[in-house]
């Protein structure tokens, strides 16, 4: 039987020696390699061939995660990609999926959960760990509930061109309670601007 070929991609070192000694356990599995970012694995992807690319998505302040998967579907729609991070957020989960996430496991998986995530990428098979599930579908079902109560109402008044201090006065809170909000909703919405951010107001308003 031919081994499943694996690349890890994680720009911490003691992260990807321990996910290779724990995949050279399972008989059928074989590290090939190991990439500490998003441009290295782009390079050591057609020269491998891996089977399936294992991914971090935060790697430093080169290529995130997302942009990589999303290159490396460009080139091979085919290729099998797991997500491999502590980064849990709505934003974060749909953001890998819309990018060709075939899986997305967080790194305090258990072993079987990370065996199965790895076999079934190479069947076509969606793996993801029950709390990353859990929140994709009720995102999905239902996507307004990405934001809270007041994230959504601070959101709606974004649209009518308020400064933070101003927004502070409306909704009684401080300017910097209005700046942590704002942090919250940009990294919800996987945006980072003020003006993306009343993009997406208007485009939601425009949706109901």
């Amino acid at each position: 039987m031919t081994a499943i070929r694996v690349l890890l991609v994680d720009d911490h070192l003691v992260v990807r020696r321990g996910l290779r000694a724990l995949l050279g356990t399972q008989p059928g599995i074989e590290v090939v390699g190991e990439a500490a970012s998003g441009e290295e694995a782009l390079a050591l992807v057609p020269e491998l061939q891996p089977a399936v690319v294992v991914m971090d998505l935060a790697m430093g302040a080169g290529m995130d995660g997302i942009e990589a998967i999303r290159q490396l579907r460009a080139s091979n729609p085919q290729q099998a990609i797991l997500v491999f991070t502590t980064y849990d957020s709505d934003a974060d989960i749909v953001r890998a999926v819309d990018a060709g996430a075939m899986g997305y496991l967080l790194k305090d998986a258990a072993p079987g959960e990370i065996f199965a995530a790895v076999r079934g990428a190479v069947e076509g098979k969606s793996v993801m760990s029950p709390p990353v599930a859990s929140r994709l579908f009720q995102q999905l079902r239902n996507p307004g509930e990405i934001l809270t109560p007041r994230e959504a109402e601070l959101l709606s008044l974004l649209t009518e061109g308020l400064s933070n201090r101003e927004l502070g006065k409306r909704l009684f809170i401080s300017e910097a309670t209005v700046k942590t909000h704002l942090a919250h909703i940009y990294g919800k919405l996987g945006v980072d601007t003020r003006a993306a951010a009343i993009a997406t107001a208007i485009r939601r308003e425009g949706m109901r």
